[in-house]
């Protein structure tokens, strides 16, 4: 069935061509389709100027040598010449136009690549029928050291705002603890540590990582000049413990008893540290007997900065006091 149907098809499309109406369709496409490859051919021919950004690959560089600055990735150039001559750099990747280091290295400490030479990189990169309009940079001029690297410190400049019910459970850290820096001439001595970028943030609920740049210093390269740092945050969760009152300035002939003679304490703790128990005491001081009232107040020791708005019950407790036997 299929293939009855496929065959009168073919034959009503036989018809169709052999027809005068179709003969005269088959002659218009024709004269299209010449119309438009003559169009292509005009428009090849036509002058033009066009942008394009030329990748540019610094070749052998010597495996002492540590560049200060880097150079550019790009050249932005601006050409003006017919479209059949750009054609191959409108279409496909742009090739790398390529320097090799002995093309500009003076020996010192500085890599220079003149206006006038780069510019006839440039031409011949292009052709000499494509006539440049502009390039940008117009030279290359970079720093380089062969001294070797003096490792510092790295320091990580942060102010972090948890949300509330959450903390810090660490100092915010970088990947490395400490860098490389290079420079041309010597390093000085008062130079023990940089710094990252400041990284400002709140409303963390949870641990976070952030790329960060290290803050550049004029003149010298630092590797790497980009570290991870790791922001630490838990949730607080609230914790209870049970402390036997002890009695401070207690006379070696008096003997005294406190109720209730434990109390509870509570407070927010990072979960990760629920379960470190830093040690507290619960006091009371035999010398307050002497306050107006029939109770002595609790005080406890020095609180764990881990710990968190700390509460106890009891604050204050009855007692007796007894003759030593």
């Amino acid at each position: 069935m299929l293939k009855d149907k496929a065959r009168e098809m073919s034959g009503r499309i036989e018809s169709a061509i052999h027809s005068s109406r179709g003969k005269d369709v088959l002659l218009y496409l024709l004269f299209v389709a010449v119309a438009f490859v003559f169009w292509v051919f005009l428009s090849l021919d036509t002058q033009v100027q066009r942008d394009f950004e030329v990748p540019v690959e610094l070749q052998e560089v010597p495996d002492s040598v540590t560049l200060i600055n880097q150079p550019p990735s790009s050249l932005m150039v601006s050409v003006k010449g017919k479209d059949s001559q750009l054609l191959k750099f409108m279409w496909g990747k742009m090739s790398p136009m390529k320097i090799k280091w002995d093309e500009t290295s003076d020996g010192g400490t500085t890599m220079t690549y003149s206006s006038s030479k780069l510019l006839t990189r440039v031409r011949d990169y292009f052709g000499n029928a494509v006539q440049v309009v502009s390039c940008r940079p117009d030279s290359i001029n970079l720093s380089y050291t062969t001294l070797p690297g003096v490792k510092v410190k790295l320091v990580v400049q942060a102010d972090i705002r948890p949300q509330i019910q959450y903390v810090l459970s660490g100092q915010p850290t970088a990947d490395v603890d400490s860098v490389t820096i290079f420079s041309p001439s010597d390093i000085p001595h008062n130079l023990k540590f940089v710094s990252t970028e400041p990284i400002v943030k709140s409303g963390l609920k949870d641990t976070a990582r952030y790329e960060v740049k290290v803050k550049p210093i004029a003149g010298m390269r630092i590797i790497p000049d980009k570290v991870t740092v790791t922001v630490p945050v838990e949730p607080l969760i609230v914790r209870k413990r049970t402390l036997r009152l002890e009695i401070k300035n207690l006379p070696p002939d008096k003997h005294l008893v406190t109720f209730p003679s434990k109390i509870e304490i509570s407070y927010l703790v990072a979960m990760g540290s629920y379960n470190d128990e830093y040690p507290i005491r619960a006091f009371v001081d035999y010398n307050d007997i002497k306050l107006p009232g029939n109770k002595l107040p609790v005080s406890l020791s020095v609180i764990p900065e881990i710990y968190r708005n700390m509460s106890f019950s009891p604050e204050s407790v009855e007692y007796i006091v007894e003759n030593a036997d």
